[in-house]
């Protein structure tokens, strides 16, 4: 598992670094933006209730958006040997998860951002650039990583003291110049833990990205005359 994370941080930095070169880096926070507004949007629903509101901040803000994740990363480059001797399966495999999801979606919208090639971001130019670029397996396999790491995430918050564990670490991961890889997990148990039911957050969440994406990818459907996206 540790030579797994390991390799998807790896990813990750080769893609920003493919990003720098190319001049792409900030048409690509542009689009990872409007995806967490649109994301609001196709949840809003959801958004509103108490109880998934920390959840779906932390999809948004510490799982896909245009934050800078550079520092988690070095942070988990310096110390992923030492998480696996201490936390759970569960927990290394919501780390997999969340970085994987990180690498996959920077490559997804760098490609976005080529395609786009200088034009206006908006519902339009968004649709039409996401057809253009396919990759359907890759965003079946997005879709499909985010609803493993919400079971993964439900299964750590169940594991008994886990949320003391996380607590009394905050201040030898401060020490250890770790607070920004702590304060990402922390969210994360806390997000979750506020659930209750995890399902009854992520199936809905998953089902409407799946048929959004067969929507815009669909070759008989003329996304300039019937578009599925919402308005942001």
């Amino acid at each position: 598992m540790s030579q797994a994370i390991i390799a998807h941080l790896h990813q990750v930095n080769a893609h920003r670094d493919m990003a720098e070169k190319l001049g792409l880096i900030d048409k690509i926070h542009q689009i990872q933006a409007w995806q967490c507004e649109r994301l609001l949007a196709t949840h809003e629903d959801l958004a509103r209730q108490q109880r998934y509101r920390l959840a779906m901040a932390f999809f948004v803000d510490e799982l896909y958006g245009p934050k800078d994740f550079s520092q988690r990363d070095a942070d988990l480059a310096r110390v992923i040997p030492k998480l696996a001797k201490v936390l759970p399966d569960s927990a290394m495999q919501a780390l997999d998860d969340a970085l994987a999801l990180n690498a996959l979606s920077f490559d997804l919208d760098m490609q976005m951002a080529q395609q786009l090639d200088g034009a206006p971001l908006n519902r339009e130019t968004y649709a039409l650039a996401y057809r253009q670029v396919g990759r359907q397996a890759d965003r079946q396999h997005q879709i499909d990583i985010i609803a493993h790491l919400g079971q993964q995430l439900a299964d750590v918050v169940n594991i008994r003291g886990i949320g003391m564990l996380i607590k009394l670490a905050r201040r030898p991961a401060k020490l250890a110049g770790l607070l920004t890889l702590h304060e990402f997990l922390q969210q994360g148990f806390a997000a979750f833990k506020a659930l209750g039911d995890v399902h009854s957050f992520v199936d809905p969440v998953i089902r409407r990205e799946r048929i959004l994406m067969e929507q815009l990818l669909d070759p008989e459907r003329d996304i300039t005359k019937d578009n599925p996206l919402p308005h942001v």
